[in-house]
């Protein structure tokens, strides 16, 4: 028997959301599918054509929604309070360790999305999706940088976040540990680049300016 907590009449976007965490469930066996959405659908009991528009975009619009309903999970179990807490390396961790144990019980979706990912056609989604879930993240972590700071932290940390998934998804050890023991290392070498980022730029600060210097001397010539 179908349970649904859909409203009588809901929109492509609710549908979307309800169907996505049993779309990922079924995409183990069926791939991200027809088939996946067909048999989410009826155990939600939504009409089969609604379900198949809410994700007209076939597989893409799927792994898509899957993603950003991590995001979702990951926020929830994250909140501002509990964050402020920690320090900003300790944020990220917990951040990108939830995302984590949120993808385990679904890891086999999750290899088959990432291969789908991969093929040369996706590439440029997959950038952006990596992109999205690093900058949900430090948004997350209380960055509002609008500099170029901006741009090579989301850089940073999509790059650490997507090795940290091949890594995750073959990782056999107790607890993940392997994969927590990359992750760390991986944020450590995050703050040691910011580190240095800060003493170049500190360096570069204190260097003579020649705008300055002849600022000053047509204060000086008035």
């Amino acid at each position: 028997m179908a349970v649904t907590t859909l409203p009588p009449d809901p929109t492509l976007d609710e549908v979307r959301t309800a169907l996505v965490p049993l779309i990922a469930r079924n995409a183990a066996f069926d791939g991200w599918s027809d088939t996946a959405v067909g048999a989410a659908a009826a155990q939600v009991g939504v009409a089969p054509e609604i379900a198949r528009l809410a994700f007209s975009g076939g597989s893409m619009a799927m792994i898509d929604a899957w993603f950003a309903h991590i995001d979702a999970a990951m926020l929830t179990e994250n909140p501002p309070e509990k964050l402020a807490a920690m320090r900003v390396r300790e944020r990220i961790t917990a951040l990108v360790e939830t995302r984590l144990r949120l993808l385990a019980q679904d890891r086999e979706a999750l290899r088959r999305a990432l291969a789908i990912l991969a093929m040369p056609l996706n590439l440029g989604k997959a950038a952006r999706l990596g992109w999205r879930a690093a900058d949900v993240m430090w948004r997350a972590a209380g960055d509002d940088a609008a500099d170029f700071n901006y741009y090579t932290k989301r850089t940073l940390l999509a790059g650490v976040y997507s090795t940290t998934l091949l890594v995750f998804l073959d990782d056999k050890s107790e607890g993940q540990a392997d994969t927590r023991a990359f992750l760390a290392r991986r944020i450590t070498d995050i703050g040691r680049f910011e580190k240095t980022k800060e003493r170049m730029a500190a360096r570069s600060e204190q260097r003579p300016s020649l705008a300055r210097f002849v600022g000053r001397l047509r204060y000086h010539t008035r």
